[in-house]
């Protein structure tokens, strides 16, 4: 089989098929071409009043999630297993009892992008949200979803606690135009790493693309996407996350048989 990489183009959206500026595809029955997304805002942006409830069963949420994992170069710098008890959520009020300052936090419900925030103490959180960098009691922030703590997701050597919170705290109130974050997830991980490659622009897109994101389908299958820059492959593994596990594999297998190709096999 041969080797089965995708490598996104950077084009306008003019030049693709994939045109909705959050990376869904418009066309109905056309493959679907990987794009940088160069024109997105937030993409985890939720109303205010929309709440989901919490207090029936627990939702499963990583069964309809997609492992994956992140590599740069050659070296894994994110990885998401279902095998592992990290993936478990909890409700609001039992994720309060578990937080530490400093710590990252995912909310995540079926059909929705993930929201993160950093948990900054005393029930709170720094999160970027509606285009604003906003200090809320963490109850406010999930808006009604389940939560769980995310720290170890990215293998990059994080900051002391202090730090983290610090940066999350120093960038509340900042909105629209002074926003360095594509989304919530770039600002989190930014917080706790520090690290440039979370910030819009925070790379040159140009010769190779050096990031690749892999998709573990059934069947000890994987497929591979290739990127310039991390802020690109991170709106493309959100974007999977919100459409579920089953849209992926099966977008994929279209996608796939359209082209002539297979999936590689472990």
């Amino acid at each position: 089989m041969g080797n089965q990489v995708d490598k996104l183009s950077h084009l306008s959206y003019a030049e693709v098929p994939t045109t909705d500026p959050n990376g869904l595809d418009t066309e109905e029955d056309g493959p679907r071409v990987g794009v940088s997304y160069i024109f997105s805002t937030d993409d985890d942006e939720l109303d205010d009043n929309h709440h989901q409830p919490v207090d029936g069963p627990e939702q499963e949420e990583e069964k309809r999630e997609l492992d994956c994992a992140v590599y740069h170069r050659d070296e894994c710098i994110y990885e998401r297993s279902s095998n592992t008890t990290e993936l478990e959520t909890f409700s609001p009020e039992n994720l309060l009892n578990r937080c530490k300052p400093g710590d990252v936090l995912e909310f995540v419900c079926a059909g929705q992008y993930p929201h993160w925030a950093v948990y900054v103490g005393d029930f709170q959180v720094v999160h970027l949200h509606r285009a604003e960098v906003k200090n809320s009691f963490l109850t406010d922030a999930g808006q009604g979803r389940r939560g769980r703590i995310v720290n170890e997701l990215y293998k990059f050597k994080p900051l002391s606690p202090d730090m983290v919170v610090q940066n999350a705290m120093e960038q509340v109130g900042a909105k629209d135009r002074e926003l360095s974050w594509r989304n919530s997830e770039g600002f989190a991980a930014w917080c706790r790493f520090g690290k440039r490659e979370f910030k819009m622009g925070g790379e040159i897109r140009i010769g190779k693309q050096p990031y690749r994101l892999k998709l573990f389908l059934p069947d000890k299958q994987f497929h591979v996407l290739e990127f310039q820059s991390l802020e690109d492959l991170i709106m493309e593994k959100r974007r999977n996350d919100q459409i579920g596990k089953a849209a992926v594999i099966q977008e994929l297998a279209h996608h796939l048989s359209n082209n002539g190709s297979e999936a590689n096999v472990h």
